[in-house]
């Protein structure tokens, strides 16, 4: 009981939360924390796998989660029409848990993994984007929109702190123990994240929106391909959507960018983890201090509009400043901003657009927004460099300066999308 008081003093510290909202926010924190960790040990064992499997492949193997997506919407979107969501959510964690044990036999069973390595690439880009697109969907239906403003930086802390665990097993044990044997920690942890879910789910129905007579575990229905009319029919998500192929840009050009340095510089796969390891702790690391002490406070004086601003704006800037001095320490620095950007304000403030919307789109568009269309700016952003390094010879400032601008129109998107949001009813 001591310890439960203590842990609520420090939470109430950093964050302002009613006492029967405790429990809720820390269970959803705890999803995300065990959930995160899982990924980011899987990372940078993917990253390693996309260099396995060449550099110069990358653009085809976005291309093929893109195609993964477009197959996997539909059968999320039936399972979300006809199931009760108290059994789809946990479903879709137990499932990717047994696709990782899956992986982890078929890379002992064979001793080439080159197509293992671009199936592994695949499956763990859209295993990314299922387990946090049907996270958040839960969340922006359990919060109301004040809610998200105050709990959703806190809550979000749960991956950076994850983030932190994941990439520290990973660099630690990946040369010691194997970069294949990283994928049963990943599973053990996955499967905890599913506790922490349902514990969620059940204080909504008790205390959430669920006690107060609204009927959150009936089957949404309508059609299974009723997300893209969501998304074509709304101007409002329209706008979320071209935001969100925006941000992939920019992410995928650093990206790229990064791949064929790292190529280069390490020689041996576990090195290549180890690098990956390293610089995804440090980014989990300044984004924890910026979502716990920082996001709640910037949302109640500044607002979302500034928040949702903010990041393309630095990305601006910043693809700028490699533009003029194009180096590889220029290029991680970078990155390493943006992925803090993106983790500690962009990912919150994004998702708090959608407590303005109907819980089915919360659950069918905004799914269809964070991982097939997300997926779609991948490989389009993988093809656009593609072109512009291997058709008309862009090299790394070319890429700085394009880069530059398309984070310009993001941000006047950006601007519009918060205007539009404030004038929304929730």
């Amino acid at each position: 009981m001591k310890s439960d008081s203590r842990l609520a003093t420090l939470v109430h510290r950093l964050v302002v939360v009613q006492p029967e909202e405790l429990p809720a926010l820390l269970a959803a924190f705890a999803t995300l924390f065990c959930m995160f960790s899982s990924y980011t040990i899987l990372r940078p064992i993917r990253d390693t796998m996309g260099i396995t499997s060449g550099v110069e492949n990358l653009p085809y193997l976005w291309w093929g989660t893109f195609v993964a997506m477009l197959a996997l919407q539909p059968v999320y979107g039936w399972l979300t029409s006809r199931f009760r969501r108290q059994y789809v959510l946990p479903w879709v964690y137990a499932f990717f848990t047994a696709n990782l044990l899956a992986f982890y036999f078929w890379f002992n069973l064979q001793q080439d993994h080159t197509w293992i390595a671009r199936t592994y690439y695949v499956w763990v880009s859209v295993f990314n984007f299922f387990i946090v697109a049907v996270f958040w969907s839960l969340m922006a239906d359990v919060f109301t929109r004040e809610q998200a403003g105050r709990m959703f930086g806190f809550i979000a802390a749960g991956a950076s702190t994850g983030g932190l665990v994941g990439p520290l097993i990973a660099g630690r044990l990946a040369v010691p123990l194997g970069t294949i044997n990283l994928l049963l920690i990943s599973a053990v942890l996955l499967a905890s994240s599913l506790f922490f879910m349902k514990r969620v789910i059940h204080w909504q129905r008790h205390f959430g929106s669920g006690a107060r007579g609204a009927d959150v575990d009936t089957p949404l229905g309508g059609h299974f391909l009723a997300a893209f009319h969501q998304v074509l029919r709304s101007p409002y998500l329209l706008g979320i959507a071209l935001f969100v192929v925006l941000l992939s840009w920019v992410s995928g050009f650093l990206y790229l960018e990064q791949q064929a340095f790292v190529a280069k510089v390490f020689a041996t796969r576990d090195e290549r983890t180890r690098f990956f390891s390293d610089v995804d702790f440090w980014v989990q690391a300044f984004s924890l201090v910026t979502q716990l002490f920082l996001f709640g406070r910037l949302y109640k004086w500044v607002g979302l509009r500034a928040l949702l601003v903010s990041v393309p704006l630095i990305m601006t800037a910043g693809y700028a400043i490699f533009a003029l001095l194009p180096t590889f320490a220029v290029l991680v620095g970078v990155l390493a901003v943006r992925r803090v950007g993106e983790y500690a304000i962009t990912r919150p403030s994004r998702d708090s657009l959608y407590t303005v919307c109907t819980r089915e789109e919360k659950y069918k568009a905004k799914s269809l927004i964070d991982t097939f269309i997300y997926r779609g700016g991948d490989a389009t952003g993988a093809s656009v460099y593609q072109l512009l390094t291997g058709v008309f010879g862009f090299g790394p400032a070319g890429i700085g300066w394009v880069g530059a601008a398309i984070s310009a129109l993001w941000m006047m998107l950006a601007l519009a999308l918060g205007k539009t949001h404030a004038r929304r009813p929730a």
